[in-house]
């Protein structure tokens, strides 16, 4: 009885490294298609993607029904810290670094997404980029970045880095995004 358990968990354990390898696909278009599947809570099969996509791409099904439009309902919008962001997001453009498979990108996104639609951003300057759980993506993005945990947020002004939000905020995103652009002396949460 053993050997045949043990016989059926080598097969298993083949056969589903065999797909992994099945499902991955490279492609040099921004969107790189899907890497890998995995199983949300609800049993249901969710696609990781990887590489660059654009909101539509994370509020469409199955992600949008998964987690991204109850964590967009839900995150508790400091307004006034919002309002305060329109001035000093003018000039700046955004890196969002994430994991369709990372429970702190599907809470963190859709909350970010909530903040910039009550600021007015202008989503062309914004950059959603989707990574393995290795934190990688096939046309290296990340590359010389530095994402050591995602959600990562980097915002820029005139092509240099401000500051980033790794992970979770340290207070809100809203006062921590605020502190950021204001040149605010800010450490995320892995900073030294």
């Amino acid at each position: 009885m053993k050997k045949i358990v043990l016989l059926m968990l080598a097969i298993s354990f083949f056969a589903c490294g065999e797909k992994k390898e099945e499902n991955k696909e490279k492609n040099t278009s921004t969107e790189e298609k899907i890497v890998d599947t995995k199983s949300d809570t609800t049993q249901e099969e969710l696609q990781i993607i990887v590489g660059k996509y654009e909101r539509k791409n994370i509020e469409a099904s199955p992600y949008g029904e998964a987690w991204f439009n109850d964590n967009y309902e839900l995150h508790p919008l400091d307004e006034t810290t919002a309002s305060a962001l329109s001035e000093f997001l003018k000039d700046v453009e955004i890196k969002v670094f994430m994991g369709t498979w990372c429970s702190d990108s599907q809470m963190q996104v859709p909350a970010f997404f909530k903040i910039m639609d009550k600021v007015g951003f202008d989503e062309s300057k914004l950059t959603l980029i989707a990574m393995t759980e290795d934190k990688t993506t096939i046309a290296n993005f990340e590359e010389g970045l530095n994402i050591t945990n995602v959600p990562t947020f980097i915002f820029y002004k005139d092509g240099e880095e401000l500051n980033r939000i790794v992970e979770a905020p340290i207070e809100t995103l809203e006062k921590d995004m605020l502190a950021i652009l204001k040149g605010e002396e800010y450490k995320h949460t892995y900073a030294e």
